[in-house]
């Protein structure tokens, strides 16, 4: 069983997932929603009932950044600094490595820490009040930059990264960071649809397609399409691979056995 928890929530349906960043009165994110986030997506990865998961914000904000009122109780001594930037970036590799692909809703403002947690997602849907930002510089810090880079030009970057700019949906929308914009109250179904129909495909294509992009992110293009090749050959030995292609052949929908 996955939970309970006190600074996210966590439903299944229809082999989706959803997970909810809950932490008012701006999904600060803290410690406890660092261990959280961390833990429900290791249990949702392994986890066969889901094939999909949708990341989303409670309330207008999708995550403000760190937790700074928080930090002096974590913070004690020597070595806690430490172990706090791991758990930090560890919840983020729970989402970039899930073996289930991820598709975030950003329903709001994602700053700092919040814009590395949709950086580290799949697919990238936004609401109209979204934006992403790095105000970092204003508070003296300093964060989610490699993570940003993923997502925005080199220039664009470093205007975030110095100015504290935050960039607007549909500024979003044209530089192709995210793949729509709609309303706040649509948010939901949108991410949903996409995750849906990721949830109808073969569950272990999905598996090996994504950790096959995840791998080829920094390798040479001739390095990549064979990883890419030596994955089709493995996947194309498995019996749900078999029933897609007798499926198509046979203009039905597939039926996946998950092996």
């Amino acid at each position: 069983m996955v939970g309970p928890y006190s600074h996210i929530r966590y439903e299944c349906k229809d082999h989706v997932a959803v997970i909810t960043l809950d932490y008012p009165p701006v999904n600060a994110f803290s410690r406890t929603m660092a261990d959280e986030l961390t833990h429900c997506l290791d249990q949702v990865a392994e986890t066969e009932a889901v094939r999909a998961v949708v990341l989303t914000g409670a309330g207008k904000v999708f995550c403000a950044g760190a937790d700074l009122k928080g930090r002096a109780d974590v913070i004690k001594g020597p070595g806690d600094l430490t172990a706090h930037l791991r758990r930090t970036r560890e919840a983020f590799h729970a989402i970039r490595e899930c073996a289930k692909p991820v598709v975030v809703a950003i329903n709001g403002a994602a700053l700092g820490a919040g814009l590395a947690l949709v950086a580290s997602a799949d697919i990238l849907v936004a609401s109209e009040r979204a934006s992403l930002g790095l105000p970092e510089i204003d508070v003296g810090l300093m964060g989610g930059a490699g993570h940003a880079a993923r997502l925005f030009s080199h220039s664009m970057l470093r205007t975030m990264a110095l100015t504290g700019y935050r960039v607007p949906a549909q500024e979003l929308l044209r530089l192709g960071v995210v793949n729509q914009v709609v309303s706040p109250e649509d948010l939901l179904d949108c991410a949903l649809d996409i995750a849906q129909t990721i949830a109808q495909k073969s569950p272990l294509a999905i598996k090996l397609s994504k950790q096959t992009l995840n791998a080829i992110e920094d390798m040479s293009l001739r390095d990549a399409y064979r990883y890419e090749q030596d994955m089709t050959a493995a996947l194309g030995r498995t019996e749900d691979s078999r029933e897609a292609q007798r499926a198509f052949l046979e203009k039905r929908a597939p039926v996946f056995q998950g092996r």
